[in-house]
Order: C-alpha cells, then sequence, then structure tokens
C-alpha cells in the first residue's frame, strides 16, 4: 500500500500549469468541441487513409488463412484489453471534467494510473494463457504476449491523453494520434519488404505506441501526475463505485470481437479469412463515432452535474448527428463495399464483399451507440449499460454459434450486425428513461433518406466509387431539402469558409 502522496510530488521536473478546465463552462465549449471533433476526426481519417493504404499489402503478403491468424490474435488481445480495462478511461474523463481542484484531480489520476498498470498486466497474462490453451501454437503464443504489450502502452498513452480531451485540447491530441498511424504504416510497409511473418505484424504495436505515449507524456508534464499510486485502500472505492460499468465496458468489448475468435473455432480457416476481412474493415471505422462523440464527453459530464437543461439539449443534439452521420457511413461502405474488398484482396469478386455489405449496416447502431453512451456514462447509468451490453453479447453468441457453422462468414456478419443493433435499442431506450427527450423523429428521416439515396446509387451501374459518390450527394440533398442538413455542420463550414 502507497502512502497519499504530497501535490507537490505528483509532478516531475516542471512547474504547475494553470488550472484551465474552466473552459468546460464557458459558452465557447460547445463549438470548440465541434471543431475538435472535427480535428480528430480528420486525424483519425488520415490515419485510416494510411491503413487502407498498407492493407492491401498486409492481406495479399500474408493470404487469407495467415491474416485470420493474425487479426484472431489481436482479436483475443483487445477482448482482454476490455476485460481489464476497467472503463479506466472513461472514468479518468468524466472524473477529471467534475473534480472540484487540480489537487483532486492529481489523486485521481495517479490512482488510475496505478489500477491501469496492475489491470493491463494480468490482461497480458490472460491473453497470453488463453493462446496457450487453445492450441493456437507457440508463434502465435509469443505474439500474443507481443501485442499485449503494445496495447498496454496504448492503453497507458490514452489515459495521460485524458487530459487533453478534457482541457479540450485537440490539436495536439490529433496530431499524436496521426503520428502514431504514421508510424504503424511505416513499419507495415518495411515488414512487407522484408517479407516478415505473423509474429513481426503482431510486434509493430510496441514502437509505434511507445512513441506516441512519450510524445503524450511530454506534452501534459506539469499539467497532470505522472507517477502511478499504488494505493490500494483508494482503488476499492474507486473500483466499488465503476465496479459496474467496468463489467459493462469489457463486456463491450467482447461482443464485438467474440464473432471472430468464436469462427476461429466452429468456421474453417477460409471462412474466417472471409470475415476478419469485413472484420478489420468495420474495426477501423468502428473509431470514428467514438472520437466524435467523446470530444462532447467533457462538456456533457460537467453540464450532468450543474446545467440539467444543457445536457439534454447536448445529448439530443448529438443523438442527431451522430445518427446521420451514422446512415451516411453506412451507404457509403455498402455501395463501396466491392471497390474496397478489391483494394486489400485484388480480387473483384472475393466473397468478404458480401460480408463487407452486410455489416455495413452496423454502422448505423455504432454510431447511435456512442451518441447515448456517453449521456448515460454522465448520468452513472452503469447498470443500464451493462444490462444492455450482456444483452448485446448474448445474441452475438448465440447467432453466431448457429449461423456461422451453416453460413460461414456471412452468418459472423449478421451475428455482429443484429448484436450491435440490440445494443443501440436498449441504449436509446434506457436513456429515455428519465434522461433527455430524444428527437426521434429524425431515425425515419435518416433511414428513408438513405434507403432512397442507396437505391438511386446503385441504379447507376458503373464504378462503386461513382455510386457511392452519387448516393452520398442524394443524402445530403435531401437533408438540406428536409432541412434536417445539421446546423452545427452548416457553422464549421461557414467558419472554414470565411477569409481570414
Amino acid at each position: 500500500m502507497s502512502p497519499p502522496l504530497p501535490e507537490d510530488d505528483l509532478r516531475i521536473g516542471v512547474p504547475p500549469a494553470p488550472d484551465d478546465y474552466d473552459i468546460l463552462d464557458s459558452r465557447r465549449a460547445g463549438a470548440i468541441a465541434m471543431r475538435g471533433g472535427a480535428m480528430r476526426t480528420l486525424a483519425f481519417s488520415g490515419s485510416l487513409l494510411l491503413a487502407l493504404l498498407t492493407a492491401p499489402l498486409v492481406v495479399r503478403h500474408l493470404g487469407d488463412v495467415d491474416f485470420g491468424r493474425y487479426s484472431t490474435v489481436l482479436a483475443i488481445v483487445a477482448i482482454v484489453t476490455g476485460l481489464t480495462e476497467g472503463g479506466v478511461n472513461s472514468v479518468a474523463m468524466r472524473a477529471l471534467s467534475s473534480a472540484a481542484d487540480r489537487r483532486e484531480r492529481d489523486r485521481i489520476m495517479a490512482d488510475l494510473l496505478g489500477l491501469r498498470m496492475v489491470l493491463s498486466t494480468a490482461g497480458i497474462l490472460i491473453a497470453v494463457g488463453f493462446t496457450q490453451l487453445a492450441g493456437y501454437g507457440g508463434g502465435l503464443v509469443l505474439g500474443a504476449l507481443l501485442a499485449g504489450i503494445g496495447m498496454l502502452l496504448t492503453v497507458t498513452q490514452t489515459l495521460f491523453a485524458a487530459v487533453l480531451q478534457t482541457r479540450m485540447r485537440f490539436g495536439i491530441a490529433s496530431a499524436i494520434e496521426l503520428g502514431r498511424g504514421v508510424l504503424t504504416a511505416a513499419l507495415l510497409v518495411v515488414l512487407v519488404i522484408a517479407g516478415a511473418g505473423v509474429l513481426a505484424f503482431l510486434a509493430i504495436i510496441i514502437p509505434a505506441a511507445l512513441l506516441s505515449l512519450i510524445a503524450t507524456v511530454y506534452v501534459v508534464r506539469g499539467t497532470t501526475v505522472l507517477r502511478p499510486a499504488f494505493a490500494v485502500d483508494r482503488w476499492l472505492p474507486l473500483m466499488r463505485e465503476t465496479a459496474v460499468f467496468a463489467i459493462a465496458v469489457a463486456i463491450n468489448s467482447l461482443y464485438f470481437r467474440v464473432t471472430l475468435v468464436i469462427m476461429s473455432l466452429v468456421a474453417t480457416a477460409q471462412q474466417t479469412g472471409e470475415f476478419a476481412i469485413s472484420f478489420r474493415v468495420m474495426e477501423v471505422l468502428i473509431g470514428v463515432p467514438a472520437i466524435l462523440a467523446s470530444a462532447a464527453f467533457p462538456i456533457l459530464s460537467r453540464s450532468a452535474r450543474d446545467d440539467r437543461e444543457r445536457f439534454d439539449w447536448a445529448s439530443g443534439r448529438l443523438f442527431e448527428l451522430s445518427l446521420l452521420s451514422g446512415v451516411l457511413l453506412s451507404l457509403v461502405l455498402c455501395l463501396g463495399a466491392p471497390f474496397v474488398v478489391e483494394v486489400l484482396t485484388g480480387s473483384s469478386t472475393h466473397p468478404a464483399t458480401d460480408v463487407l455489405r452486410i455489416q455495413s449496416l452496423a454502422m448505423i447502431a455504432i454510431f447511435v451507440v456512442s451518441a447515448t453512451g456517453y449521456p448515460l456514462l454522465s448520468l452513472h447509468r452503469h447498470r443500464e449499460i451493462l444490462a444492455a451490453n450482456l444483452g448485446s453479447l448474448a445474441v452475438v453468441a448465440i447467432l453466431a454459434l448457429a449461423l456461422a457453422p451453416r453460413i460461414g462468414a456471412q452468418g459472423g456478419a449478421i451475428a455482429a450486425v443484429a448484436a450491435d443493433f440490440t445494443l443501440c435499442v436498449a441504449y436509446v431506450a434506457a436513456l429515455g428513461r428519465n434522461g433527455p427527450r430524444l428527437p426521434l423523429g429524425a431515425v425515419p428521416v435518416a433511414l428513408g433518406a438513405g434507403g432512397a439515396a442507396y437505391v438511386a446509387g446503385s441504379l447507376v451501374g458503373v464504378h462503386p466509387l461513382v455510386e457511392a459518390s452519387a448516393a452520398l450527394a442524394l443524402f445530403l440533398g435531401l437533408l438540406l431539402v428536409l432541412r434536417r442538413f445539421p446546423a452545427e455542420v452548416r457553422e464549421l463550414l461557414r467558419r472554414r469558409a470565411a477569409p481570414r
């Protein structure tokens, strides 16, 4: 048990910076969050573009079967990371946003750093043990260890990055994220040129995560704790307060990836590889709604404490913006699936195309889940979050076990989509009870406009990118005609276009 640390001992090497968390209460906070979400999305899009450029090299270099093994080990490590994450990062953002003063924030951050390290170390051991017991072979067991170390570095970096987000310093956080993407892409290319095997590809998480961690620590030094506190007596109350949410976070991580693990056990290696290609695309895109919604999370946490009217308004706007964004991305991905899979595999008729078309529907649900999950977390509705995630896990496990052996990768995709919509409906219902009145009237408008745009785009009958572009233009046009085009986006575009 560590003794409580004096305030001056919590920082290393530099004087403390001014307390600038009060920006969360300012009238500028919403606009900053909107711009910050756009900034982080652009950085994520840059990393996504690099991932799309390097993914074909990796898929073709490893082949369907080895790429399936590579993806399965990453999924196992990600599942275990989620199981042991304990909701630490989300708790950090909420606690830092609502803490009374800097001393309280320092104490919270020191405790969370210590808890993060202990839980992640346990997660690495679990991942290695599972791959060993499942008989994946010595190479993949070592790969799980290396990927686990990389994940430990990554989650530690994201915990420090929570300080930047709650202080609304989105620019530097975005730059670090993009830098990690650039380094990862460069290392992937080097490994392909070198003819490396699966193990080397699993190991590259380590250098990319380490450098991003060093950069983040350098930026936040003097504004937060850099040294963990291993004070078990302070961990226990913190864990009791968030235990239900921690379990929900663990289950959420599990339900998203469990389909791939089930397929590796009950389907053929070829079918698992086909699903892994579609899964990889979805795994990359799933970060978009989380990034957009997390930019508003500090404001939601603060207003849930102090200003319920502001909280209700922000939750409603976040819901509608996310719904429209989800329909848009689902529309583009569904029509563009043949092109995406051809880029990844080199084949215009690869079976993964139909799998990705099915999974593209899940983007609608995933966006809405992010938009409703953060308000639920701000209201401390942990039990409802847990119940919803348990239901989704049950749906995906039952359907994957039933469908994957019969119809292979498409069965896995159906199971995954069903679980996502189960979680979506449960979150919306939970937030609607004794919570903000969500603008549910936007749902038929968004789905109707999206359906019309899909039909029109598919009738173009040319290249998938042209079809997707035509559908995108029609969807946005319909939103303008129906007066549902987000005012926040118009304002953001107007400011960007204004002369400086």
